[in-house]
């Protein structure tokens, strides 16, 4: 007979679920719910702190890489990033909004493609360069654009960017999802070559990139509309 599955250490999902739901302090929840994991095993209290430390100490130079990058934007964005990306791509008179953003898309899934994967991001690239840029390509045909179509537009290079990267990274062999595939496959006793998964996820890529690039041309002409319509 099978032994019977202990699901009470599954209770740290739930605390993580409700903590977010009702819009705890992450971190406050996490701790929560490894307390809630270790007691609901009858894990030692001292084992439970001694876990949270060495995992402390493993991630402890996370945050500073993360707050670096931020830092050195923030530093940028103070010197006038933001205002010489709205004035260059203002002086490139066939720039639109969804043309730029076509072409951040192209990039974006191209080098995800060859694994440069942190070629871009939403901190790094989007918000501080792209985002401008395709807002003042908006207000050079425009001269001005609504705070509606401001966000939309900003949703839309929020979007581009994570379909670049999500289509773009399934085509790089060494992909995780792509090695996680063979290694299933493998233990099912089918052979696969991760190069061939790989290559199979050139069609959808393309795909991805040509409805991706119509919905920016729709963007394109909304914005056309709204300049039209004063």
């Amino acid at each position: 007979m099978q032994a019977a599955v202990n699901l009470w250490p599954l209770i740290g999902v739930a605390v993580i679920v409700i903590g977010f739901v009702l819009r705890a302090h992450p971190v406050l929840v996490v701790i929560a719910a490894c307390a809630a994991t270790g007691l609901s095993v009858a894990m030692p209290v001292e084992a439970i702190l001694a876990s949270l430390g060495t995992a402390f100490l493993k991630t402890r130079n996370l945050p500073m890489i993360l707050l670096l990058p931020l830092a050195a934007i923030g530093l940028l964005e103070r010197f006038g990033l933001k205002e010489h990306a709205q004035a260059s791509i203002a002086n490139i008179r066939a720039a639109t909004a969804g043309r730029l953003l076509i072409v951040y898309l192209f990039i974006r899934e191209v080098s995800a493609a060859f694994g440069l994967t942190s070629l871009g991001g939403h901190p790094s690239m989007v918000r501080p360069l792209v985002v401008p840029m395709a807002e003042g390509a908006a207000e050079a045909r425009n001269g001005s654009i609504s705070d509606k179509l401001r966000y939309r537009i900003r949703a839309m290079a929020a979007a581009t960017d994570n379909v670049g990267l999500f289509f773009g990274e399934d085509v790089f062999v060494a992909f995780g999802a792509i090695v996680l595939m063979q290694t299933i496959l493998a233990a099912e006793g089918i052979a696969v070559n991760p190069l061939h998964i790989a290559m199979w996820g050139i069609p959808t890529a393309i795909c991805a990139f040509l409805i991706h690039a119509w919905n920016l041309t729709r963007l394109d002409l909304e914005i056309r509309r709204e300049g039209e319509g004063k």
